[in-house]
């Protein structure tokens, strides 16, 4: 089965990495009955859930954020660890590299200094982990006034890591009407 319908960019991104058809997750995501809505997504590690949550927001944030500099960011993607932070960031930057999408990561042990001066300069989507993603808030460097999308990459596992009044602070400072 082909990919469903993706930007043309979000497409040629996954075409130069390989992709010929969705996995299992990224055909879930983009069934009709799924798009525009909250999801909750369980899939095993390698099944290219990254790559699922990316297509999902991609119609949306290429609409709002267009091709054009970004502002305040329109998604926000968070996760338990550094180590998940990057390796999602990583995989964010390639699928929308094309398209102009600028990504900027915010996990502990990094220098702080400098992702304020990322977050300042604009991005459309942040990815972090729940420490380092609150203070950047309690800072006033990270503005979630304009997000469309926030993901919790392994809830279950920010949860038992003790990150609720993180999670609670950070959601709370979101949109009402953005999609989790």
């Amino acid at each position: 089965m082909p990919f469903p319908e993706l930007p043309p960019l979000i497409l040629d991104a996954l075409t130069a990495q390989g992709y010929v058809e969705p996995t299992p997750v990224q055909a879930a995501v983009m069934e009709p009955d799924a798009i525009g809505r909250d999801l909750v997504v369980s899939a095993q590690t390698g099944s290219g859930k990254t790559v699922a949550f990316g297509m999902a927001m991609a119609a949306r944030l290429l609409e709002v954020g267009g091709n054009g500099p970004a502002r305040a960011p329109l998604a926000l993607v968070i996760a338990p660890t550094r180590e998940l932070a990057l390796q999602v960031s990583r995989e964010l930057e390639w699928l929308f590299a094309k398209a102009g999408g600028r990504i900027v990561t915010c996990v502990g042990g990094m220098n702080a200094a400098m992702e304020r001066k990322a977050l300042g300069q604009g991005c459309h989507i942040v990815v972090g982990t729940p420490g380092r993603l609150r203070d950047h808030l309690e800072r006033g460097s990270l503005d979630c006034s304009a997000l469309q999308y926030v993901v919790l990459d392994e809830a279950d596992e920010m949860l038992d890591m003790g990150f609720r009044e993180d999670l609670e602070e950070i959601l709370d400072a979101t949109p009402g009407e953005r999609k989790t």
